[in-house]
């Protein structure tokens, strides 16, 4: 039996209701994914997640070599890749409000504060205060966690970017500019598909 199904006979109203139809929704669509594991990490009073923990058993590029010269002329950054990055779903007060959405941010550190590997994509900050934190433009209220849990592994797949410069702009515009300067020319980014669905 699923957790979520322990509250079926619960009688919830609101951002509640809302809160366990979302944790079934992730619960049955990754129910029998190897890929993609949940943890519920956090809840509210009634009980109800609003804190997840993803687990994401993809190989995607986690860095580039020579980062210490990153931006120097001539300097190739060949791309470092990693297997599982851990990503952290907060829901605020006030979701699912516009003004409040879930907030989707990848761990790049440990418990004991070890760095971790964490995704190097044009949508996901990967250097400064805020690494971690994932651009992921849910498209209105109505968008579910489903949605945006399958997003990311787009990204983490590459099959979905965004490296231009103009609206809706990249999370990480030093990682944007490597995507367009050496990651699309030699065709490092397309290593788990034959065909990008680049966002440009």
């Amino acid at each position: 039996m699923r957790e979520s199904e322990r509250y079926a006979d619960r009688k919830f109203i609101g951002r509640n209701r809302r809160l366990l139809n979302e944790w079934r929704k992730l619960e049955e669509h990754l129910e029998n994914r190897r890929d993609i594991q949940l943890q519920v990490v956090r809840r509210n009073a009634d009980g109800l997640p609003v804190g997840y923990l993803v687990s994401y058993q993809l190989r995607s590029i986690c860095g580039v070599s020579n980062l210490a010269h990153f931006g120097e002329r001539g300097v190739t950054h060949a791309p470092v890749f990693a297997t599982g990055f851990q990503m952290r779903i907060d829901i605020p007060e006030g979701y699912p409000s516009v003004d409040s959405p879930a907030v989707f941010r990848f761990l790049t550190h440990d418990e004991e504060g070890n760095p971790i590997p964490h995704p190097w994509h044009p949508n996901i900050r990967w250097f400064g205060d805020f690494a971690g934190r994932v651009c992921i433009n849910m498209a209105d209220t109505y968008t579910d966690l489903v949605w945006g849990v399958e997003r990311v592994a787009h990204y983490l797949r590459y099959d979905v970017y965004h490296a231009v410069s103009e609206p809706p702009y990249p999370e990480d515009l030093k990682v944007a500019s490597w995507v367009i300067r050496q990651g699309e020319p030699n065709e490092w980014i397309y290593f788990d598909s034959d065909e990008v669905k680049s966002e440009k």
